[in-house]
């Protein structure tokens, strides 16, 4: 070989290893070091990094105990990150496949508060507050005990306000709209949904005033009657005694 091919053949052998060090696959971490990725991703704020690290971890098939953190981990990313969907799929997941896990009581908790925070307006889809209730209710009656039933009792009660909310809404829309009997079976079915509960007030005098309305005076009178005597306090009862008035005039 001569010399003056030699320049051309370094070139040539450095080209060919840099090829190669460009087309080798990246080093496969452990799946302890992808968890503690995730875990400082997390920490800090990023959680779509986060669940990257943590999938990855599930990828792995490493260790059961280690993929089954990651899934949990995975499912408070979303939650922390506000993606309640996202957090529901997955902690419902966790539970399908963990029920007797001793974070089990813990999903569903959290479970429960992805669909409380996408419980939006009375004028809106109710599905997010049906699927609370279900939920916060199916929490309390399998942990009573728990050291979160104080505020699932809370959030719990809040969703069943917005539930009678909802209902005054579409009777008094009803109302408005002149269909009395719908209006009237919406809210006499609101009076028995939701006993005790504050904006009854409200249920009562749109049913009395319904009856009124539909012709039933010695119904609406009754209506009227109730709502005196058990929300004494009611603002609402000014306008009861007025539409009273003008029917005894």
């Amino acid at each position: 070989m001569s010399l003056r091919a030699l320049p051309h053949l370094a070139l040539f052998s450095v080209l060919s290893l840099l090829s190669a060090c460009a087309s080798a696959p990246a080093p496969v971490k452990s799946a302890e070091s992808y968890f503690a990725e995730g875990e400082s991703s997390y920490a800090s704020g990023n959680y779509g990094e986060a669940i990257a690290q943590w999938k990855k971890v599930k990828e792995s098939y490493s260790s059961p105990e280690l993929t089954t953190q990651a899934e949990l981990k995975i499912a408070d990313a979303h939650f922390e990150d506000e993606s309640f969907i996202e957090a529901v799929a997955a902690y419902e997941d966790f539970r399908k496949l963990h029920p007797s896990h001793p974070k089990a009581e813990y999903a569903l908790y959290r479970l429960g508060l992805s669909h409380y925070f996408q419980v939006a307006g009375t004028d809106t889809d109710q599905t997010p507050v049906k699927n609370a209730v279900l939920t916060l209710d199916g929490f309390l009656r399998l942990y009573p005990d728990s050291a979160y039933a104080a505020e699932v009792k809370q959030k719990l009660a809040d969703c069943r306000i917005k539930q009678l909310a909802y209902e005054n809404y579409v009777g008094k829309f009803y109302l408005k709209t002149g269909k009395y009997p719908a209006a009237i079976k919406r809210l006499q079915e609101a009076l028995v949904r939701f006993p005790q509960m504050p904006k009854l007030d409200e249920t009562l005098f749109y049913l009395g005033k319904a009856h009124l309305e539909s012709g039933d005076a010695a119904q609406a009178k009754a209506v009227f009657q109730r709502l005196s005597a058990e929300y004494p306090q009611s603002p609402l009862n000014r306008d009861a005694e007025k539409l009273l008035g003008k029917l005894a005039g």
